[in-house]
């Protein structure tokens, strides 16, 4: 993954980084940028500032900061102060003068008035903030996932958020970060003035920040027995026991979860309506119905370490499970009352079959293939579960046909990275390999085009210990970090897809998601 760097050097006075600031808020204003911001484009717009005020190359972690600052601010503002915490370093004590004791949680202060500590400290607490003297804001973000608070307002040096500032960036959290005025690692100084500004930030908007635990906790009690036994049909018959116990099992739930959460960020509800909670139980059963038909199709005994449906139950029955997912997953659809939920479920069911068509044709005539065939079948077979996750979600809010367009695109790239993400993994672990259309071995078809080599690579009875010989493995190798190019590539459509999207919290939902799927 490219990795954005960012400088040390600190604009030397108050007015010059003052005057910055306001221009950095006329060049946001002007560009109608709404957070969150990828480091890409936070590293692409400090470039085009820097140049267009002749300011020296260091500057640009600094603007990076301050550019991150200014698309926050607005939502910082919502969140109540109680829900925001104040996050200073140790270096801003008198390093001759203080007498304070360091535990495992940070500085103890003494309120000696001897630093700007205890004073921002008295003024955070006025407010109703929580705040903390401790290094580096990866000691707060736990805080944050755990809902205990919303924001973090942090002091820090360039050098510590060269470490800090991605995590909070690709974890979309709302944060503020002031840079300290020296590097250094004592007797540092920050524009104090600054972050009373900051701190008191206060608006009568109301926040809309997505509570992610309590709708894991929510998604847990759908897919519980006993609320299955309600939702389903109510029949006991071998087929219906075996469906309902599989359906409930634990899983990832990323369909249900994006359904849902794109619903809540889009329509502001607290509440989920209960046509929703049908909606997400359908998309789960045209996914655990993929798996079981895939499963059978490719005479599998094993999924996630336990016994698969056809494994345990033989292939009739599997084949008949699987349909009773299908048909469920309709007959929920339908009591949601809105034709157009069938009619996107209906499409990325016939992609899906498109995409396992292919790969079956060819699993029959095994041929040399190339990065096209590998993505056309990802398309169809892999990209269809993001999309029509997200398109329900617009759908059961407001059904906005641009913001479905843009979903559209985020789900195709986004698809497509995680798809040659896990062609690659499949290729790093100690498992045996099977021979199917791999972006890996597209890729080392593309990078040794011998006839020789391909039809071994084909027809191998031992892939792995055929790819294990020494020039094999160099070709592996160069073949795994092209495919990993690829994953980046698409990473970055899919974080450019959102940059129209106004939603802010829909926007972050989909910035942490994308982080979670691409690990």
């Amino acid at each position: 993954m490219m990795k954005t760097t960012l400088k040390y050097n600190i604009p030397e006075t108050l007015a010059q980084r003052s005057k910055l600031r306001k221009a950095i808020d006329s060049f946001v204003s002007e560009k109608q940028l709404s957070p969150p911001l990828s480091m890409e484009q936070l590293s692409d717009m400090a470039t085009q500032l820097s140049q267009k005020h002749e300011l020296e190359p260091g500057t640009q972690g600094w603007l990076m900061v301050e550019l991150n600052n200014c698309v926050w601010r607005e939502t910082v503002a919502s969140i109540p102060f109680e829900k925001r915490i104040l996050l200073l370093p140790k270096c801003l004590s008198n390093s001759a003068k203080c007498k304070a004791d360091v535990d495992e949680f940070g500085l103890l202060c003494n309120l000696c008035s001897n630093c700007s500590i205890p004073d921002l400290q008295d003024k955070a607490e006025s407010l109703g903030m929580m705040s903390i003297v401790a290094e580096g804001f990866t000691s707060v973000i736990s805080l944050i996932e755990n809902k205990v608070v919303d924001t973090v307002i942090g002091v820090s040096c360039l050098h510590s958020l060269e470490k800090a500032f991605p995590l909070l960036i690709n974890h979309a959290v709302p944060g503020l970060a002031i840079p300290l005025n020296n590097d250094g690692c004592k007797d540092t100084t920050v524009d104090l003035a600054y972050v009373n500004q900051l701190m008191s930030l206060h608006s009568e908007k109301e926040s809309n920040m997505l509570d992610y635990n309590q709708l894991k906790h929510t998604l847990h009690e759908w897919f519980s027995k006993d609320n299955l036994q309600q939702v389903l049909s109510p029949l006991s018959d071998p087929t219906s026991l075996i469906a309902r116990e599989w359906l409930s099992n634990d899983g990832k739930r990323w369909r249900p979860y994006l359904l849902a959460a794109s619903y809540l960020a889009l329509s502001g509800e607290k509440e989920i309506p209960k046509e929703l909670q049908l909606a997400a139980i359908a998309i789960e059963c045209f996914h655990k119905a993929s798996l079981v038909h895939d499963d059978i199709e490719d005479d599998d005994d094993l999924r996630y370490g336990k016994e698969t449906v056809n494994a345990a139950h033989g292939v009739p029955m599997a084949i008949n499970v699987g349909d009773m997912y299908l048909g469920e997953g309709y007959r929920l659809l339908a009591q949601c009352g809105k034709m157009e939920l069938i009619k996107v479920a209906a499409e990325a069911h016939l992609a899906l079959c498109k995409g396992q068509g292919l790969e079956l044709g060819w699993s029959r005539h095994p041929r040399q293939f190339n990065m096209d065939f590998v993505l056309e079948v990802f398309c169809n077979k892999t990209v269809p579960a993001f999309d029509v996750s997200l398109m329900m979600g617009v759908i059961c809010s407001n059904n906005d046909l641009h913001l479905r367009q843009q979903l559209n695109d985020y789900s195709r790239a986004l698809g497509i990275a995680y798809q040659l993400q896990d062609d690659i993994e499949d290729f790093e672990t100690d498992a045996p390999l099977s021979t199917r259309p791999s972006a890996v071995l597209a890729a080392m078809f593309e990078l040794h085009p011998d006839e020789d080599f391909i039809n071994a690579l084909l027809y191998s009875t031992d892939l792995k210990a055929f790819l294990g010989t020494k020039q094999n493995t160099a070709i592996l190798k160069s073949a795994i970090n092209k495919v990993q190019e690829l994953v980046e590539a698409y990473r970055l459509q899919a974080i450019q897809a959102l940059e129209g999207v106004k939603n802010i919290e829909l926007k972050r939902l989909l910035f942490r998601v994308t982080k979670k799927i691409l690990k």
